[in-house]
This record gives C-alpha cells, structure tokens and sequence, in this order.
C-alpha cells in the first residue's frame, strides 16, 4: 500500500481528500499549517518565506515515509516547482491533474479564486504549464489555451473562520453566476475548497464547473500507481 503525505493549509481539506481517494489502496497522512495564509498580509510577507516553509515541511514529510506527497494548497502549490526537487519522493501539486488537462484541451478557461493571494502564482504555473516545447526543442506558449483569472471577493475569509455552510453558498453563487455571464468558456474552481461548491453547480444547472478533485483520482493512479480496493 502506498503512503500519500498530504500538505494542507487549512483541515476542511482532509475531508475532501479522503473521501475522493476511498476507494483506492492508499493510506493518507495529514499535515496541516495554516500560517501561511495567516501571515500572507503582513508587511514583510514575502516569497522567500513561502519557499523556506514549504521546502521544510516538504523534508519533513518525506522524512516521515511518505512515498509521495500531494499538495492541496494552492498557495503552496506555487513554488513547487523548485522545492519539489530537493526531496526524494514524488510531489505533486492539487492543480496538477487540471494543468495537464489544460495543456490537452483547446478551450478558454476562467480560473475561479476565493484566495487573492494564491492568483498570482497559480497563474504563473498556468502560464508556465502551457509552455509546450516544439520540434526544435525550443518553448513557445501553446495556443491550444486562453486563461483569465477571477476571484469571487468576500468568500475565503468564510472558510478560514469556519463558516463551511457560507463559504459553499457563497461560491457556489459566485461560480454559477460567472459560468452564465460567460457561456462560451470553460470555468475552473481553482482551489481545493471550492470543489464541493462546482460539483452541486454542475448537479443542479447541468453546467460543467473543473475542479482539482475532478480528475485527482485518474491522475494518481497513471503518475503513482495508485490501485482501487
């Protein structure tokens, strides 16, 4: 059975993670640090002290064998593309399965944020992601993708505080009002937390809303080997 260490900013995320990957032969060990998020506005926050963070817990976690380590932040998730490689055990990103499918995909996307403060580097890994390196071995950006990035305001203060009920009602209005106003683009619910809130717009209006934990699944078990029970 293979160990998933799974690295969190905030604890609503074990529960997600948990139930997506039930089904499947692996056993999951949290940690959770949420002062990232809580520093994030200070004066002198800055990315350094996100790599320093990230890279010491990423040891650590890996030191605590794990065999792998999947990243549910996506405020985190921004600087793995560095650290990632200072441990020895495979780390994937919670966007990382939506990056690959936008890479596959032509569509135009809108990448939904609760959290300001993660918009600028996830974009920076969306950009980067859709790099594709041409037959001459030289990178141009692919066409096969537009993003823009929008954030609902007022909603990721709900869910730090603890007010799950009213962080899901307020994204899922937030979603499926962008998703209406923009018919012809392919929305996605960038952060983990919002996953819960783009399934019930997908159940209740027919409308396809992406999500990190959409395609988590599929994409562990081709990248970890990962085995349904």
């Amino acid at each position: 059975m293979i160990t998933i260490g799974c690295f969190h900013a905030h604890y609503s995320n074990i529960a997600l993670i948990e139930e997506t990957l039930a089904a499947y032969e692996v056993e999951l060990v949290h940690y959770v640090d949420p002062g990232l998020d809580r520093l994030k506005h200070d004066a002198d926050f800055n990315d350094v002290i996100i790599h320093e963070k990230v890279a010491q817990t990423l040891h650590w976690i890996a030191e605590c064998h794990a065999d792998a380590i999947l990243v549910t932040c996506t405020l985190f998730a921004t600087v793995l593309g560095q650290e990632a490689k200072q441990v020895l055990v495979p780390v994937i990103g919670i966007d990382d399965p939506l990056l690959q499918e936008m890479r596959r995909v032509s569509e135009e996307y809108i990448i939904v944020f609760t959290n300001p403060a993660t918009i600028e580097g996830t974009m920076a890994r969306v950009n980067q992601a859709l790099q594709q390196e041409d037959g001459s071995g030289q990178l141009h950006v692919s066409q096969t993708a537009q993003t823009e990035a929008m954030c609902i305001p007022g909603t990721f203060e709900l869910i730090m505080r603890g007010d799950q009920q009213g962080y899901l009602e307020a994204v899922r209005e937030g979603l499926q009002q962008i998703a209406e106003n923009y018919p012809g683009k392919a929305v996605v619910a960038a952060q983990l937390s919002m996953a819960p809130a783009a399934a019930q717009v997908t159940a209740e209006t027919g409308i396809a809303i992406h999500s990190p934990l959409a395609l988590l699944a599929e994409y562990l078990e081709k990248n970890l080997g990962v085995v349904r029970q």
